[in-house]
């Protein structure tokens, strides 16, 4: 993985297993089953994503196999014993669909998992067709770039960027992920800015910022 991945195209899953509206139960469970995954994507047309059908929309009719709910319940979970009824996947699915853009960041495709609390997200085009799928694993790949090649972008995009004329001055060194920067930068710009914007690289663990600011030099009269 050479340089910085920032956008979801870059850790996606090209290769998606899919489900039309109509397919059965039973195939869904073997499917997800075979690709081991969460969930599927249910298309429409030459491919439009209408929906997710995932293991938490298949678990219901388990659940309430050999249940009889009271009012109350019956009441509080009518879209699940809706689904424990349901035989495709147009009847068993959540839509619409959660997804994201193939041009999107990596920490909005994570904030949109976190947000809406699933765990893979169908990457689809500005017309809702399917070009991928992207998962937890998938935005944890960053975290396994060598930390040779960390410490080289660090040098290149943070430390000579902001400090071409006292580079030198700066140490950068990086174990299992975690970049130590040790030397000391001129007065210009607060050293939180180093370090935020070595944070900021993808696959960085941590920080350790240990430089110092060197004094003012005054002109001569």
């Amino acid at each position: 993985m050479q340089g910085s991945p920032h956008i979801v195209s870059d850790v996606m899953t090209h290769t998606v297993v899919a489900v039309g509206r109509d397919a059965p139960f039973k195939d869904i469970v073997k499917l997800i089953q075979q690709w081991k995954v969460s969930a599927l994507p249910v298309l429409e047309g030459e491919g439009r994503v209408i929906g997710v059908v995932s293991e938490a929309d298949l678990l219901p009719k388990e659940e309430f196999r050999d249940s009889d709910p009271d009012r109350q319940t019956q009441m509080r979970r009518l879209p699940d014993l809706a689904k424990a009824g349901a035989l495709t996947a147009g009847e068993l699915m959540s839509a619409p669909a959660v997804t994201v853009h193939a041009d999107a960041t990596l920490p909005e495709a994570a904030r949109i998992m976190a947000l809406r609390k699933v765990k893979r997200l169908p990457v689809v085009n500005d017309v809702g067709m399917l070009e991928g799928v992207v998962s937890r694993a998938d935005l944890l790949k960053v975290f396994l770039r060598d930390d040779e090649e960390l410490a080289e972008e660090v040098r290149r995009e943070v430390v000579d960027r902001l400090f071409p004329e006292a580079a030198d001055h700066v140490r950068v060194e990086v174990a299992e992920g975690v970049v130590t920067l040790t030397g000391w930068v001129d007065g210009a710009l607060p050293v939180t800015v180093v370090e935020r914007l070595a944070r900021a690289v993808e696959g960085i663990v941590d920080v350790q910022c240990h430089l110092s600011t060197a004094p003012a030099r005054s002109d001569p009269q």
